[in-house]
Parts: C-alpha cells; sequence; structure tokens
C-alpha cells in the first residue's frame, strides 16, 4: 500500500510538473496613466457644477475710468527708482506683509553693503505661523491665527529666528510653480480648533504638531546656509552678511482717533500680536515722511487699503476719485472716519520704490507680490507694479516703515 502512495505521488507529481511546463504566465506591464471615467465624466462635471457656481457668484466689479482723470503714468521708466529685486508673485497666500517686507529688506540690504540679495519669504512666514500658534496656546483660543499679519512681524522673525536666502528656503515643493496655502493653513486651522474644543492646551504638542503640518506642504526650514563657501546660521546670514540692524526701522501711522506724538496700538486683526510701537503723527507729517524719503534714496514699506475703485489693476493705477471726495477735502478727518467706519480696510502690504512729480504731486512707483499688478502680462515692463498717486497715500496707506535716519525729528517729539 505504501509503495502504491509513493508511485501515486511521483506519477502526480511528474503531471503538474509536465502540466506547469505548459502553463501560461501572466506577466506586469508598466503603463501610461489614460483619463478614464473618473476623471472624464465624474471629475468633469463636478469641475463644470463649482465652475457654474463661481460665475453665478461673480459680479460685475465697479472701477474708475482712468481715461477721464487726465494725466496718470503709463510706464516704470517714467519714475525715479532705487535698486530692488524683480517682483516674485505671493501665488495663492495671504503672505503680502513678509513678500513686501522681504523685497524692502532686500533694497536696504543693497543700500548699506551694494549686495544683491534674495531673502526667503516663506522662511519668515514659516515661523511667524509658529508664534501665532504659540499666541493662540496662550490665549486659549482668543488669538487670531489667519495668514495675514503686518510688515513689522517681519523685524519681529529676523529679531528672534533671522533670515535665510532664498536658494535655501523656497518653500515650494518639486514641481510646484506658485506658493498655495489655502490646504495648508485650512489643515492648522482645524487642528488647532480641534485643540480649544479639547482645552488640550499642550504648547510644546501643539507647536511640534503645527511644524509638521507645515514640514509636509511648504518643507523644513534650514539651520545653516552656505554662501560664497562660508557657512552661516539665519542669525549670522542676518547681522552678518545681509549685515541688518532691525533697530534701525520704525513704524508710522497717521490715526486720527489716537494721540499723536504718542505710540500707539495699530487696532486691525492683522496686528494680531497687538503691537503699540506705531509712532502715530499728523497727517502732513506722514505725507511729509513719505515724500522726503523717497527722495533721499530710500524705499518706504506701506500697507493699507486697495478694495477701492480707484484702484483699478488693470490700468495698474491707484488714485482717489471727486466721487470719493476731492483732493482739497482729504484731511486727518476723512482718512479716520472711513477707517473707523471700516471702508478703508487694512488688507495689502506693498513696497514703494519709485517716485514721479508731476504739477506739484507725486506719484509713487509701487512694487506688488499680488496678482492683479500682474494683468498687463509677462511681457510688460509694468508687470508687478502699480501708479499710486498720493492722494490715495494720504486717504488710504494706514501705515509705513521706514529707516529712523529719515525720521530723527519727528523722534525728537515723542
Amino acid at each position: 500500500m505504501k509503495n502504491k502512495i509513493i508511485l501515486l505521488a511521483a506519477v502526480c507529481f511528474t503531471l503538474n510538473v509536465a502540466v506547469a511546463q505548459n502553463v501560461h504566465h501572466d506577466q506586469l506591464q508598466e503603463r501610461e496613466y489614460k483619463p478614464g471615467f473618473y476623471d472624464k465624466d465624474i471629475m468633469k462635471g463636478i469641475e463644470q457644477f463649482e465652475s457654474s457656481k463661481k460665475e453665478a457668484q461673480r459680479k460685475p466689479s465697479y472701477k474708475i475710468d482712468v481715461t477721464k482723470i487726465g494725466y496718470y503714468p503709463k510706464s516704470v521708466d517714467e519714475f525715479t527708482t532705487w535698486w530692488k529685486n524683480n517682483p516674485i508673485s505671493q501665488g495663492n497666500t495671504g503672505t503680502c506683509w513678509s513678500f513686501s517686507s522681504t523685497s524692502y529688506f532686500e533694497t536696504e540690504v543693497y543700500r548699506l553693503t551694494k549686495k544683491q540679495v534674495k531673502i526667503s519669504e516663506i522662511y519668515t512666514a514659516y515661523w511667524e505661523y509658529v508664534e501665532k500658534a504659540k499666541r493662540f496656546v496662550t490665549e486659549r483660543g482668543n488669538s487670531n491665527f489667519d495668514e495675514g499679519s503686518e510688515g513689522n512681524a517681519v523685524t519681529r522673525i529676523y529679531k528672534t529666528y533671522g533670515a535665510v536666502p532664498l536658494e535655501s528656503y523656497t518653500g515650494l515643493l518639486p514641481g510646484q510653480t506658485y506658493h498655495n496655502h489655502a490646504p495648508m493653513v485650512e489643515e492648522m486651522r482645524a487642528y488647532l480648533q480641534g485643540v480649544k474644543a479639547a482645552n488640550a492646551w499642550n504648547e510644546d504638542e501643539v507647536i511640534a504638531t503645527i511644524k509638521s503640518i507645515m514640514n509636509h506642504y511648504i518643507g523644513v526650514p534650514p539651520t545653516k546656509v552656505k554662501l560664497d563657501g562660508k557657512e552661516y546660521t539665519p542669525m549670522q546670514y542676518l547681522n552678518d552678511y545681509c549685515k541688518l540692524n532691525m533697530n534701525d526701522y520704525i513704524d508710522v501711522t497717521s490715526l486720527g482717533n489716537k494721540p499723536y506724538w504718542k505710540k500707539v496700538e495699530y487696532e486691525v486683526p492683522d496686528n494680531w500680536w497687538h503691537d503699540s510701537s506705531y509712532y502715530n503723527v499728523p497727517l502732513d507729517d506722514y505725507m511729509t515722511i513719505v515724500r522726503n524719503t523717497m527722495r533721499k534714496g530710500y524705499t518706504v514699506l506701506i500697507g493699507g487699503d486697495v478694495s477701492e475703485t480707484g484702484f483699478d489693476a488693470w490700468s495698474q493705477v491707484a488714485v482717489v476719485p471727486t466721487y470719493d471726495i476731492p483732493s482739497a477735502y482729504i484731511d486727518e478727518h476723512a482718512r479716520i472716519m472711513r477707517f473707523m467706519n471700516g471702508s478703508t480696510t487694512d488688507d495689502h502690504g506693498m513696497h514703494m520704490v519709485g517716485y514721479l512729480e508731476k504739477d506739484g504731486k507725486d506719484w509713487y512707483l509701487i512694487k506688488d507680490s499680488g496678482a492683479g499688478s500682474r494683468n498687463c502680462g509677462r511681457e510688460s515692463k509694468n508687470f508687478g507694479y502699480y501708479f499710486m498717486h498720493e492722494d490715495y497715500v494720504k486717504l488710504k496707506i494706514m501705515d509705513i516703515m521706514v529707516h529712523k535716519d529719515m525720521v530723527q525729528d519727528i523722534l525728537k517729539k515723542f
């Protein structure tokens, strides 16, 4: 019996081998991706629906007819300008405060050292989010966590974290052309709201998670950089290479609802840490600072309202229309009334890099990181710029940053 079993097994093995030798073996094949039903039907249907909703939500906008205002600049070539890097887009982010301030400090580095540097804007934004998260924990969720901030946030971040060259930290992932912080910020906000709901105020844990989210979307910021064969920490890059001293820069405003010749808080949501170091001066002094600074080889960092009918992205002109208020009536009362009733908002930071005097009034060349200033197309010399009349500065630009050497007489009054 045993022998029969062995013989049967041998026969089965022989048959299996024979069958296996005649069996067809399937093989893997690499194929290029082809759009199927998901792409062609499901996603296409969703996109068409979402697009139709967006189209339905879009309303006509009303902007000044610039052809009726007489003279206005048509080209950057008409302006006296100081050195600056070419405009860079902030992409889909709310970090104009970092892009404009970074541009301002790059120009300052050139003025001080003649070095043409390009500093990372997103490195600063990374650490600003960390600081916002810390404040959120400290205030038990009663602190603004959003993309916006003020220009002097950059001086505060530089003092604590230093700066790095753009080439060492772009904040862009491989293949990414433009910044898109929307999903990152949405995830951070959702996480922090969860922290608040759970009353889980462990700062170390919160900051570690916020960093982890940002590391995924915009990469890990460097702790050292190499330039000209020499290694620098971010603080050494700021102080030793760029030669920037953050104590040399001050913020000035003109708020008629607060005492002049005092340092005050600029009460807007983007001043989320409630900074009260703004030098508050009368409006005429404010405009004198701008005018004089631009004529002495310095530039000005500005922040204010760009959501006005006189601010036209297509012509790249910013003026105060007569139907808003005639030029002769723009004073501190008109300015503060609009700020207090919300018709003047603090929604954008920009860099003033040139001036043009015409008929006793100034036009200013404004370097911008937003999309509207690029409507003219890449082939245009004006790509990334606006032409702003001094009346617009007087009524709608709510704060400026300048080097302290430009305001020595002003500072003596404080």
